[in-house]
């Protein structure tokens, strides 16, 4: 099952405010591993801080920095990075199956941010991403890079294959809006799929769905400004508006009406 196209924006609360930043497919044997990478450069004036804020994907990311490598783990809530100075981030959005490739367990790292040793890999990418902003970066070279790191180390399991599968289904099917329609389209049961996107990724499938549900009606407020809040919230399978709303204000802490003002 491949994945439809995804805003490259999706997820992304203020993408105006985005410095340098790109994202690239997952090409070969790395799209059983990676969704895609994302590719950051900052250069600020002293004093200033670009704060990005992000409705994260129910997924793992390893993200190689100027400075270290980490694994942030699947989000509950609203997160945000605060970029100063000058720097770069090379990031792995990671399928379910990658889990295994990584020293960490992703239901005991939610919300979490870890460094990891990794100083192989951090050596390699930095020498594609040079510091010198007066010098070119190669974004291509530098996730081939973190792509192989990750085939070296992953198991491609038949579980960790159906994890891949289940998970996006959850992710991107509109249509399913309960955990047994989609335990029903895996032929498996609900307490299978329960057990393996903890395993995977941290989060319930429940949770999973309520993301894509929330990812997606904020890219719509803040991208069809003549579209009601309340057609919105129908065509997101909501129940009414209020229900649309009480999502944003659990996990964001404003509301979509707030949102679309640019509060």
């Amino acid at each position: 099952m491949t994945r439809p196209d995804v805003p490259s924006d999706r997820g992304v609360l203020h993408p105006e405010s985005l410095p340098e930043f790109h994202r690239l497919p997952a090409i070969g044997a790395t799209a059983d591993l990676v969704r895609w990478f994302w590719i950051c450069r900052w250069q600020l004036p002293t004093g200033r801080v670009s704060r990005q804020e992000v409705i994260g994907f129910g997924a793992l990311n390893l993200v190689v920095q100027h400075d270290h490598v980490v694994v942030a783990g699947a989000t509950t809530r609203i997160s945000h990075r605060d970029l100063a100075g000058t720097g770069w981030a090379v990031g792995a959005l990671l399928r379910p199956a990658a889990a295994g490739a990584l020293p960490i367990r992703p239901a005991e790292h939610l919300d979490t941010v870890t460094v990891v040793s990794a100083p192989d890999l951090h050596a390699a990418v930095s020498t594609e991403m040079t510091t010198g902003m007066g010098s070119p970066p190669d974004p291509a070279a530098a996730a081939e890079t973190v792509g192989r790191w990750l085939r070296a180390r992953a198991s491609l399991t038949d579980e960790a294959l159906l994890a891949n599968r289940a998970v996006t289904a959850l992710e991107s099917d509109p249509a399913l809006i309960r955990v047994d329609q989609s335990a029903e389209l895996f032929g498996i049961s609900e307490r299978t799929l329960q057990r393996l996107t903890a395993k995977y990724v941290g989060l319930s499938p429940a949770a999973l769905i309520r993301r894509r549900r929330l990812q997606e009606a904020a890219h719509r407020v803040r991208t069809r400004p003549d579209e009601s809040l309340a057609e919105i919230a129908a065509e997101l399978g909501y129940t009414d508006h209020a229900h649309m709303t009480r999502d944003f204000a659990s996990v964001l802490g404003f509301t979509p009406s707030r949102y679309r003002a640019g509060g």
